[in-house]
């Protein structure tokens, strides 16, 4: 009995030891979790004149759009795309073969409106002549002269018909109407075009512009007149002065961008159609707060930033309002203040009030006076 006494107390002992050494094994874990998260903070830094620059490509300033005044079968595509060609130039030429018939059967009925016109002439002058003699009423005579009258209208009419038949025989050659580069080529030959149908697209030379796309957000920084600078990606350490000149005043229904034009000021020699290059934007905005990108987070269309309160060192959400994002920041135009400390990094792992230890970039803890001069990296 005694033996089975001291056999119990051996395994209660082993019991007691074992919850203790997994208490102390747990322990420093729990003690790990409590313990605030460091939280890189900065302060948002005034931004006093920014940069917005947004990707385009070079166009001509005058684009047209050449088709046909008739249609017909495209027979014959004398340029492609790429192609450089001068005003009169033939681009391009339709099957003449039904043109000709039209013509021709445009001046058979001229010469059968000129054959009745004689006859009725005729006429009108024999019954004039009875009418002179008093051998025929004037009522008669009235009928002749309508019917010479009505002769005479349908020969100009005939007339003008042989004209445009003539007219549009010399349509079935598209002609370049001015000096350029064919820019787009949107028929083939075989391939039946309807009139006005384009069938090139000539980027006429001279002036330049860059095509771009503004952002829906901020698009009341960008004015048409705006001085621009233009960098182009052949060339980056060169910038050409340039402006905005126009600004389409409704957004892609799919993109939500605003479509807008850059003009090229002075010489445009040397700079090639459909050449990547990117417009440069200064805006000026001397009350906006620039903060890092990784600070900004976005829910639903909206922006937030993590704010931490230095009284308690809990981290607390504020919706923003941003301008158009730079290289390395986002300027912040409301919803934050100079003396804030805005968490910088690790922001999607943050919760509302959650405890953190805010550190600078030198992982050196803050001072929870928010006015102590303490370094925001």
């Amino acid at each position: 009995m005694a033996r089975r006494s001291s056999q119990f107390s051996l395994l209660s002992m082993a019991l007691i030891l074992s919850g203790s050494l997994l208490l102390a094994a747990c322990s420093p874990q729990d003690d790990a979790e409590s313990r605030p998260r460091p939280a890189l903070v900065v302060k948002p830094q005034p931004v006093q004149s920014r940069f917005a620059v947004f990707p385009g490509e070079v166009h001509a300033r005058t684009e047209s759009a050449l088709s046909f005044r008739v249609g017909g079968k495209l027979a014959t595509r004398h340029v492609d795309m790429g192609d450089r060609v001068v005003k009169g130039q033939v681009l391009a030429e339709l099957d003449p073969d039904d043109l000709k018939l039209q013509a021709g059967s445009a001046r058979a009925q001229l010469a059968a409106a000129e054959a009745d016109l004689a006859l009725a002439r005729n006429e009108r002058d024999r019954h004039k002549s009875l009418l002179d003699r008093q051998l025929i009423s004037e009522s008669l005579f009235d009928a002749r002269e309508s019917q010479f009258q009505a002769a005479l209208a349908r020969r100009e009419q005939a007339k003008a018909q042989v004209d445009v038949a003539q007219n549009q025989a010399s349509y079935a050659k598209l002609r370049a109407d001015r000096d350029g580069v064919i820019a787009q080529r949107n028929a083939e030959a075989g391939q039946v075009v309807a009139a006005g149908q384009p069938v090139f697209v000539l980027a006429a030379d001279g002036e330049r512009e860059i095509s771009i796309s503004l952002p829906e957000f901020g698009i009341d920084n960008y004015k048409v007149g705006q001085p621009v600078l233009i960098s182009l990606w052949s060339k980056p350490d060169q910038r050409i002065a340039g402006r905005l000149h126009e600004l389409s005043p409704a957004a892609d229904a799919g993109a939500r961008t605003y479509a807008a034009r850059v003009e090229i000021e002075g010489d445009s020699s040397g700079i090639e159609l459909g050449q990547s290059a990117r417009a440069i934007f200064a805006l000026n905005g001397a009350q906006a707060l620039a903060v890092p990108l990784p600070a900004v987070t976005a829910d639903a269309g909206r922006h937030y930033v993590w704010v931490v309160n230095p009284d308690t060192s809990t981290v607390h959400r504020r919706e923003v309002q941003i301008s158009a994002f730079l290289d390395e920041q986002v300027p912040v135009t409301s919803g934050i203040e100079a003396g804030d400390w805005v968490v910088a990094a690790g922001v999607h792992l943050l919760q509302e009030g959650q405890p953190v230890r805010p550190v600078d970039y030198d992982n050196r803890p803050l001072q929870a006076d928010p006015s102590a001069d303490a370094p925001a990296g």
